[in-house]
């Protein structure tokens, strides 16, 4: 008697479900593998590291609160103390007190970090390019992102986990 037997089969995904489960799980791990591969290559830094510059780059003062830029960089605070400080330690960020209230950090980049920023960035679109959207056409693209959307909404009703379109507040 097999697992799947012993319950009811309506709380089993179907055929389809399975199969973009399946792909949906190796996606999630090959991406992430092949953009680390290109950044270590190129910069030899972590995606993770390459998404806390970005974030930093975006900001019109190169300069985010650390709550803000952990929620934008999808990192617990914990993890992005430790990538901040890797970052530091080659003289790309620097922490400071936030001047309005004094009691937040402000994670800074430093103008190496920009210029890290500027080289890797071309190779880092190539590279999200050719990975995510080179096997796809303007129609799939597009309905990737609105289920991807979907799910997102899904997931976080209220927004709260995630950065909202187009916003950069400095919190």
């Amino acid at each position: 008697m097999s697992v799947r037997s012993c319950f009811v089969v309506d709380r089993w995904l179907d055929e389809e479900q399975q199969r973009t489960w399946r792909a949906w799980l190796a996606v999630s791990e090959l991406v992430p593998r092949a953009l680390d591969a290109q950044l270590q290559r190129d910069a030899g830094i972590s995606h993770a590291a390459y998404v806390v510059l970005a974030m930093l780059s975006e900001s019109p003062t190169r300069s985010r609160r650390m709550s803000d830029l952990a929620r934008r960089a999808n990192q617990s605070q914990s993890r992005l103390s430790h990538t901040v400080s890797r970052l530091e330690d080659r003289g790309w960020v620097r922490r400071e007190r936030a001047t309005d209230d004094g009691r937040g950090n402000l994670a800074v980049l430093t103008d190496a970090g920009w210029a890290v920023v500027v080289a890797v960035a071309p190779g880092h679109v190539d590279a999200v390019r050719e990975a995510v959207f080179g096997p796809l056409t303007a129609e799939e693209t597009r309905v990737l992102g609105n289920a991807l959307e979907a799910i997102a909404a899904k997931l976080d009703p209220d927004r709260s986990l995630r950065v909202r379109d187009g916003a950069d507040i400095e919190d």
